[in-house]
């Protein structure tokens, strides 16, 4: 305090003082004093409306919500303790207050609630402003603090920073009345940070997978030799690859001495929008094109794409067959929906990436995604020599799981293979390693499946010697992983690791019309398999099909059609060959062509014109004909619309087409 007064009065501290101040204190206190601060000033300004607390929940949503695990679990433990932890933005705003309900209650005396502001320079020496100056974890007890209303207090603050570029974002701090003054408060608020700091190192590497997998569903137009540069929401990069030089100079920064991080920072404003993106771009750059990227209902990135100079493309003759090999893989899944093939298009993209080494294939028992997995393998420009190696996790003890994906030496353990054995990554290097159901996978295994695709290399149980292994992973499951991962089943870098692009499969009830087509195909593989003539489905079948949920998805098709063909009674499927489950099914739209003539007769279904046209009409089945051709002519000949809007099915409208000789040629 006589040091304080000293200072106030202009004077200094005398050299051999029994109790000197801290340097740090003494520098800060320095700052307040030329620079105004009151020091007999009680509190901190503050500003608590309602908008204004919305708008600062608003503004640092990504750091409350990575702060709030921290809280919970510090916050619950400081009550009757004294003492309460706010976290401040990097503007020394308070965000959060947890702790001890008498202390926060003390704290409103003197603003130290949301919305106070408390950097040096509005409210002098205190445990939030002095850590965003100094930039390290520091504490500052009782008369330390520079103004006279706050000396009754005591606090410790440490800086969290960005885990991009290393700028400081705000700071977490614990405070109280002096008697909660320990020196080691320090570690304890520097180990929330850490653990706040690695929240928000999580959130970025699933907001970095997320960027990328909403630029390859949003990009057909990219070509691998083009520049590009993915921005995230601050409009700083998260991937480059092939920049123009032009661009690189006038898109990155210079490499600072006392930032490293900053080369990798865009010289842009924060994203709003993709005109406002293009506007901030240097005039020399605005012929790249920009592709706003979203997710979660808001704009969080966006794409910068460089066109290559020339726009003929040299195709080689290997190229040209690794082509025909992708469009010949595409067509082994059967379906035309619009979900179906833009999983499939997904899977075409990742297949010829090289920057994409790994992929999460999530969908329900049963849906295919074996066959996607073996897409992505066959579109692989290296796919040609290269080997695929399909594992499913399920079915491996979990004695064994070392063991299979890693291999083993001589002797490691007992059992073990005499001359060794290499694990499926071996196996699998420069190619594909499918793991099916990576959900089933123990715990314990998880580290180590990380360790092999951050560092690329393989231990064989038993032995030090590295294997370096090139191995593109296309995982599988038919868990929700994230609620896994939040049960703490499954490990959450790993699931950002492994979920680089997401591929979701869509279940057998979701691809309407596939469903026939499918049974046709199986129909036709088993009878020739079978050396028999293909079924016919009825009618009724048909609608059973289009009506059941498929829970087994295109397994349970699958398994169905081969009963079929060993337990119906003859040529033709009716609705007594089908099991009890699904009879309930096909009597939902049993009433589908009644429906059909009763519009006919009236002269209108939903919409349709009302003409009938220049033939009379003499019958139900002439009112039938006509209101079909009205419905092809309003809907142009879609066949899909068309039984859409008059009520039935597509088999419906295809045996009444064929019934009444209508083509769709004929408008």
């Amino acid at each position: 305090m006589r040091a304080w007064e000293t200072l106030l009065a202009g004077g200094s501290e005398p050299a051999g003082s029994r109790f000197p101040v801290r340097s740090l204190i003494h520098d800060s206190w320095s700052r307040c004093a030329t620079s105004g601060i009151n020091a007999q000033q009680s509190e901190a300004p503050l500003e608590n409306g309602k908008d204004h607390i919305e708008l600062l929940s608003r503004s640092n949503g990504e750091l409350l919500a990575a702060a709030r695990r921290s809280f919970f679990t510090i916050g619950r433990l400081l009550e009757g303790t004294g003492a309460m932890l706010v976290l401040a933005d990097g503007d020394g705003v308070l965000i959060d207050a947890i702790g001890d309900k008498r202390t926060i209650h003390d704290g409103m005396d003197i603003h130290l609630a949301v919305g106070g502001k408390w950097t040096e320079d509005v409210v002098g020496t205190n445990g939030i402003g002095t850590a965003l100056w100094a930039g390290e974890p520091v504490f500052v007890h009782a008369a330390e603090h520079f103004c006279a209303g706050i000396k009754s207090w005591t606090c410790a603050g440490a800086p969290i920073r960005d885990p991009i570029d290393g700028n400081i974002i705000g700071v977490v701090d614990l405070s109280g009345h002096p008697d909660i003054f320990r020196p080691h408060n320090t570690v304890l608020v520097a180990a929330a940070a850490r653990e706040i700091e690695k929240a928000l190192a999580e959130q970025q590497i699933e907001d970095r997978a997320r960027l990328l997998e909403a630029f390859i569903s949003s990009a057909p137009n990219y070509r691998r030799r083009d520049g590009l540069m993915i921005v995230d929401r601050r409009g700083r990069p998260i991937y480059c690859n092939n920049l123009p030089e032009e661009a690189a100079r006038e898109l990155l920064a210079e490499p600072a001495a006392q930032n490293p991080n900053a080369r990798f920072l865009v010289k842009l404003p924060d994203l709003g929008s993709g005109a406002e993106l293009g506007e901030a771009l240097p005039a020399s750059l605005r012929s790249c094109h920009i592709s706003a990227l979203e997710f979660d209902d808001g704009l969080r990135g966006a794409a910068l794409v460089f066109p290559a100079q020339g726009s003929t493309t040299i195709v080689s003759d290997g190229r040209r067959t690794q082509l025909k090999q992708l469009e010949a893989a595409s067509a082994l899944i059967i379906g035309e929906s619009e979900p179906l093939l833009a999983a499939v298009d997904i899977a075409c993209r990742v297949a010829e990436s090289k920057e994409v080494t790994s992929v999460l294939l999530e969908g329900e028992t049963g849906v295919g995604k074996e066959l996607f997995a073996r897409l992505i393998h066959i579109g692989s420009r290296a796919s040609q020599n290269s080997p695929f190696i399909a594992v499913n996790c399920g079915a491996i003890t979990k004695e064994l799981f070392g063991s299979e994906l890693f291999g083993h030496v001589s002797g490691a353990f007992t059992g073990a293979s005499r001359d060794g054995k290499p694990g499926v990554f071996e196996l699998a290097n420069g190619g594909v390693l499918s793991l099916d159901e990576i959900g089933e996978m123990p715990l314990e295994i998880q580290p180590f499946l990380l360790r092999v695709l951050e560092e690329r290399v393989v231990h064989r149980i038993g032995d030090s010697r590295a294997r370096p292994v090139d191995v593109r992973l296309v995982a599988s499951t038919n868990r929700d992983l994230k609620r896994e991962v939040d049960a703490g089943r499954f490990r959450r870098d790993l699931y950002y690791r492994i979920s680089t692009v997401s591929i979701r499969v869509p279940p057998l009830r979701d691809r309407g019309s596939d469903v026939l087509l499918l049974a046709e195909h199986f129909n036709h593989k088993i009878s020739a398999r079978m050396g028999s003539a293909p079924l016919e489905f009825s009618t009724a079948v048909m609608d059973a099909f289009l009506a059941y949920q498929w829970p087994g998805n295109v397994r349970e098709l699958k398994n169905l059609v081969e009963r079929l063909h060993v337990l119906s009674r003859g040529a033709i499927v009716g609705l007594g060959d089908l099991p009890e489950e699904m009879l309930g099914a096909g009597t939902a739209k049993a009433g589908a062509e009644i429906q059909l003539a009763a519009a006919a007769t009236t002269g209108a279904t939903g919409t349709l014109p009302c003409a009938i046209g220049d033939a009379p009409i003499r019958s139900i089945e002439d009112a039938e004909r006509q209101v079909i051709r009205d419905a092809l002519a309003a809907e142009g000949g879609n066949l899909s619309r068309a039984a859409l809007r008059l009520g039935v099915s597509r088999p419906t409208l295809y045996r009444k087409l064929d019934q009444f000789g209508i083509r769709r040629g004929f408008i």
